[in-house]
């Protein structure tokens, strides 16, 4: 039996298997209490002024740095009188980030852009191999609003590796992960813009760019191009400089047509015009004129989309025909809305 053996064992035996058995649980007890002080003394907040050093020294390809668990802030591992084995645990090294994580951004970003324009150029510099850092920060800089959107977007995506970078850490240490609060870029372009009604002093930069927009064949409306009109809106960047507007002309005391829809290239695609034409239909709301229309050029039917949200509903398909190709252009539609 089972039981007898027992029985039978000598007590020295017996002695010494407890004495064993005492050894081991002290030791794991003792192991466990140094790795829970261990861990303790890795803890550490992760407030945003030490968020902001990590980001700042995470892109410094040159150098080693580690975050100073005790102090709480970012140390170089080239400081002077710093010896990481001194306290074991002190010091912990900083998110892996490198050129290649970088590049990924970049390209990341890029295909987010809904301005083809930009978005063309900023996929022309990261094919250029050698230099291509450089060539993306050149390219952003003569689009000032889109670099605004790439410094938004690159910290926002930054911050969530440290974010998860800390999280493994809170894991490792038994603690509750934190969560996450990206920033909010979608209407952040819209915010670096304002908007007022506009007047004849705007008439150069309206001439302009309506000059731009009929060169660049990127689409006018068909009407006669009358600036400011009877209800005419600026769009601005945060620098004062012209980004866009809407002009329009009374036919009746109860009929708007709007005249002209114009924005910088640079600025298509995050909202502008869209933007406008609301300011525009709250105005003509205000002064009780209840039927408003626009003539889509050729090939921004995409923008019916922005239209039928406003109530414009598709009245008409127009057709021009070209005296010099002797060809059908189809010119679209003159949406009415509704009452």
């Amino acid at each position: 039996m089972i039981e007898g053996y027992a029985l039978r064992c000598p007590h020295s035996l017996r002695h010494a298997r407890a004495s064993t058995v005492a050894t081991s649980l002290h030791s794991s007890i003792l192991c466990l209490f140094r790795v829970f002080a261990y861990n303790k003394n890795m803890q550490f907040e992760l407030s945003s002024a030490l968020i902001d050093e990590i980001l700042f020294f995470m892109e410094d390809q040159d150098g080693e740095f580690l975050v100073d668990t005790q102090e709480g802030l970012v140390i170089s591992a080239d400081d002077e009188g710093f010896d990481g084995d001194a306290e074991e645990g002190r010091y912990i090294s900083l998110p892996e980030w490198d050129s290649s994580e970088g590049f990924r951004m970049m390209e990341h970003f890029t295909a987010t852009l809904r301005n083809a324009l930009v978005r063309e150029e900023l996929s022309a510099a990261l094919d250029r191999g050698r230099g291509v850092f450089r060539a993306f920060k050149n390219t952003l800089v003569r689009y000032p609003e889109t670099e605004k959107l790439w410094f938004a977007y690159k910290e926002r995506e930054m911050k969530r590796t440290v974010i998860s970078w800390y999280n493994a850490l809170r894991e490792s240490w038994g603690l509750e992960l934190i969560g996450e609060e990206p920033e909010d870029i979608t209407g952040l372009t819209l915010e670096d813009f304002y908007f007022r009604e506009g007047s004849s002093a705007d008439m150069p930069h309206a001439e302009k760019l309506h000059k731009d927009c009929i060169q660049g064949d990127t689409g006018v409306l068909s009407c006669e191009w009358v600036f400011p009109g009877d209800i005419c809106f600026v769009a601005l960047t945060a620098g004062g400089e012209f980004a866009g507007y809407v002009s329009a002309q009374k036919m009746s005391d109860a009929l708007l047509r709007i005249c002209a829809l114009e924005t910088e290239q640079e600025y298509r695609g995050l909202g502008l015009g869209k933007t406008l034409i609301t300011r525009l239909l709250e105005k003509a709301d205000s002064l009780n004129i209840s039927n408003v229309i626009i003539d889509l050029p050729a090939g921004q039917e995409f923008f019916s989309r922005a239209l039928l949200r406003e109530e414009f509903k598709h009245r008409v398909t127009r057709f021009c025909r070209d005296q010099q190709t002797k060809t059908l252009n189809p010119e679209p539609w003159t949406p009415n809305p509704a009452t």
